[in-house]
């Protein structure tokens, strides 16, 4: 029972959150980069999963926020499982197209609502400039869809495992 109650006060310490934020603000800076310092335009898949980072970045802050109240932080926590579950959907779909196991029809359409027109209110960020089927190399011939589904899985199995704590009873 030490490792839960290490989980849980893992759970509510501000190191914990802001690496969610910070992390998430930093992988969405490296996409920014790479699309106009680069040029590498990017695909559905690829705004669909800067939505999900987006998600994740949003619950962290609130997470960060409410991380002492336990009805809220395992809302939280949840929220973090999810989109971590979205992360990984999106990143294996784009791992798939570039590698040729998975085949599919890639528009330009995110697939939003009309009232969330996020592509339209900020186009810089999250609008679809180019068709799916190629991301580029980072480092060591790792392409980015490559890395990506590493990262989503590794985040996953974090907020898992720190998820699941929270949902065990605090031992004084």
């Amino acid at each position: 029972m030490k490792i839960i109650t290490k989980l849980q006060t893992l759970s509510q310490s501000t190191g914990y959150w802001m690496s969610y934020a910070i992390g998430g603000l930093l992988l969405l800076a490296v996409a920014l980069f790479y699309q106009h310092g680069l040029d590498e335009l990017p695909c559905v898949v690829c705004i669909q999963i800067r939505l999900w980072i987006t998600w994740l970045v949003i619950t962290a802050f609130i997470g960060f926020l409410v991380k002492r109240k336990r009805g809220l932080n395992m809302i939280m926590q949840l929220s973090l499982i999810m989109g971590t579950l979205g992360f990984i959907e999106r990143s294996y779909l784009l791992l798939g197209t570039e590698k040729g196991f998975i085949f599919g029809g890639c528009g330009f359409d995110t697939g939003l609502p009309a009232w969330f027109a996020i592509e339209q209110w900020m186009p810089w960020i999250y609008k679809v400039e180019t068709s799916c089927g190629y991301t580029p190399e980072l480092v060591l011939g790792v392409t980015m869809a490559e890395s990506l589904m590493v990262l989503s899985v590794g985040l996953m199995i974090v907020s898992a495992i720190v998820g699941v704590a929270t949902f065990f009873n605090k031992k004084s």
